[in-house]
């Protein structure tokens, strides 16, 4: 597993990456105090500090972004138009914050066997499981079950914090998409 470092991304994404910020297993509520920030960031500013390798992987990180602060339209708006296993990997985390659980695992079957997965296997050697993870959040907020719902949401905190590096660093030109 990465050591997530938000400094990583630059001073922009710094500033919008708060580390200590779990969200919600639901669609929570916008950060409405960052929605003049979130409006203005495009890939120009967000990435003025480097040229851009990968234009779609730069919009993954948006998506990302406007996901972290619970604006899951935003980041719909985003992610959908991403045809990519990346694009639709935002797109199915989305759909599940918003627990339309069966549109999130047609999302996740369309992402296939993502670069993330490896890093986000279980510590006793199981594969990656999204669809796994869908059922476990439903079963979760239907429950009511706080101890799941928490453990819950470290195990999305690890899967967003993989998928923005992943994305950052496609966008940048450090990784492959």
């Amino acid at each position: 597993m990465i050591e997530f470092d938000s400094n990583k991304y630059g001073r922009l994404f710094a500033e919008l990456i708060p580390v200590e910020r779990l969200m919600p297993l639901d669609a929570g509520s916008p950060n409405e105090n960052l929605r003049a920030t979130l409006d203005a960031l495009n890939l120009d500013l967000a990435f003025s500090s480097h040229k851009l390798a990968d234009v779609n992987m730069a919009r993954c990180s948006l998506a990302g972004v406007w996901l972290l602060h619970d604006f899951l339209d935003e980041s719909h708006a985003i992610s959908q138009h991403i045809a990519t296993p990346t694009g639709s990997y935002w797109h199915g985390i989305m759909h599940r914050r918003e627990g339309d659980f069966s549109n999130a695992k047609y999302w996740f079957d369309r992402v296939g066997d993502h670069p993330v997965f490896a890093e986000l296997a279980a510590t006793d050697g199981s594969a990656w499981d999204a669809h796994r993870l869908v059922d476990e959040c439903e079963r979760a907020l239907r429950d009511g079950d706080l101890q799941q719902i928490a453990a819950l949401r470290q195990v999305q905190q690890r899967e967003w914090q993989a998928l923005f590096d992943f994305c950052y660093r496609a966008a940048v030109g450090e990784r492959e998409a």
